[in-house]
């Protein structure tokens, strides 16, 4: 019996160690990526360029959808778009469906930042994987999406329960 009890405690352990070291990772991440957009010369805040990459990814996408995205005030997002609309990085068209709704994409300067950045980040993307094969690559991915996989089913087991 102590030997399920032990095995229990060290997957216990080993499950907060992988989440924290998966936290801790990001993290790092980030603030590399932060650091490159301020070294290269780019004036913006890290909102203001996650919001950039959010509309490079997603072009015609509403203020509505960063708002679902990001998970952030409508009305802080909506003081930080008319920021990136005044440098210049963002431009809008009504939407073709719904005329009340506006659809923002980047402008050229916005293209040109991303680009920009894009190659800086191929050193830092290259220093991150450094020393791991494509096999480790790929296997890393594949316990990922198990993970996400597994998390997900949870979300939509207990949705389930909440509806019955």
């Amino acid at each position: 019996m102590q030997n399920i009890v032990d095995n229990v405690n060290n997957m216990q352990n080993n499950t907060f160690q992988i989440f924290e070291k998966l936290h801790l990772l990001m993290h790092q991440f980030r603030s590399h990526q932060f650091r490159l957009i301020r070294d290269n010369g780019m004036k913006l805040t890290h909102m203001e360029f996650k919001a950039l990459r959010f509309f490079s990814r997603n072009p015609y996408a509403t203020l509505s959808d960063l708002v679902v995205h990001s998970g952030r005030d409508k009305a802080q997002l909506a003081k930080l778009i008319n920021e990136l609309r005044r440098k210049g990085l963002l431009d809008s068209r009504p939407d073709e469906v719904d005329r009340r709704s506006t659809q923002l994409f980047l402008s050229p300067g916005g293209i040109e930042i991303i680009k920009q950045y894009q190659e800086a980040e191929k050193s830092l993307d290259s220093l991150a994987i450094q020393g791991l094969s494509q096999d480790d690559c790929k296997h890393l991915l594949t316990i990922l999406d198990k993970i996400q996989e597994n998390l997900q089913s949870d979300i939509s087991v207990e949705n389930t329960k909440q509806k019955v």
